[in-house]
């Protein structure tokens, strides 16, 4: 029998220091993966954590980590080379079937922006497939501030709207707010075919969903991530469950007419 907790060797391609706190990971992968989905990260004797793709393309998958505990700093220590061991993917993602075609609006706060990443990557590289992108982006500071390339790249883009901002502090191309003080700016009243995604902290998803649905837009277009406490990925531990939600096997990527009933 296959032991679905047992991870895999794979070697590290490149890493790209973000900020201080924050290091991209390009590791070597030949497996599929879907957009919002997490695979979990180990070193042995170390630990192990879920991390979401941040970035995808032919061979290899990337992790944007974030040093906070023993094993990011562990992998922080890590380089060209090295190996880092992997196993998933795992959980939901967001229904790109059903985003095709419509206006996507994206609000995202930090790291949140990893999750929705590849997903904003492929509708910039395939504009044939999407109306209008809406992006806003939030950050704490300019010191916090990740893919700066990439944010660069979606603003150029004819068909995407953006919205780049900072909590505190002011960078130029940089608003200064909250991400929801930026949301009355979408046109929701215009907008007849869309769909919303929404990744960051719980309380910023959840004032970011409320902020929508106050502007107008409708609770069965929402989608929020969430990567509450999650722990084992398989529904074996219940560190992230939620009532009656395990967060792992039945997200991290949620309807927002379900998720409404797990916000903490």
């Amino acid at each position: 029998m296959e032991n679905i907790m047992k991870p895999a060797p794979h070697r590290i391609l490149d890493v790209v220091k973000e900020t201080q706190a924050e290091y991209t990971f390009r590791v070597a992968y030949e497996g599929e993966n879907r957009h919002g989905q997490f695979f979990q990260l180990s070193i042995p004797k170390v630990g192990e954590a879920p991390i979401s793709v941040s970035g995808k393309g032919e061979g290899y998958v990337e992790f944007t980590i974030r040093k906070i505990g023993r094993l990011t700093q562990g992998i922080f220590g890590l380089g060209p080379g090295d190996v880092l061991f992997m196993r998933g993917p795992y959980g939901t993602c967001f229904p790109i079937e059903e985003f095709r075609g419509k206006t996507l609006v994206v609000i995202c706060g930090g790291t949140g922006m990893a999750p929705v990443k590849t997903l904003l990557t492929h509708f910039a590289a395939h504009p044939e497939e999407t109306g209008q992108v809406y992006l806003i982006a939030g950050f704490k500071n300019a010191g916090s501030v990740l893919f700066t390339d990439t944010l660069e790249r979606f603003r150029a883009l004819e068909h995407f709207h953006t919205i780049y901002t900072l909590d505190s502090g002011s960078a130029p191309g940089f608003e200064t707010g909250m991400v929801t003080a930026h949301i009355p700016s979408i046109p929701f009243g215009e907008l007849t075919d869309y769909r919303v995604a929404i990744v960051g902290p719980p309380p910023m998803m959840r004032f970011s969903a409320q902020a929508c649905l106050d502007c107008g837009a409708a609770a069965e277009k929402l989608w929020v991530s969430f990567e509450r406490k999650m722990s084992c990925a398989v529904g074996k531990c219940g560190h992230c469950k939620i009532n009656e939600t395990y967060v792992c096997l039945e997200g991290p990527v949620f309807p927002y007419t379900r998720a409404r009933e797990l916000f903490d």
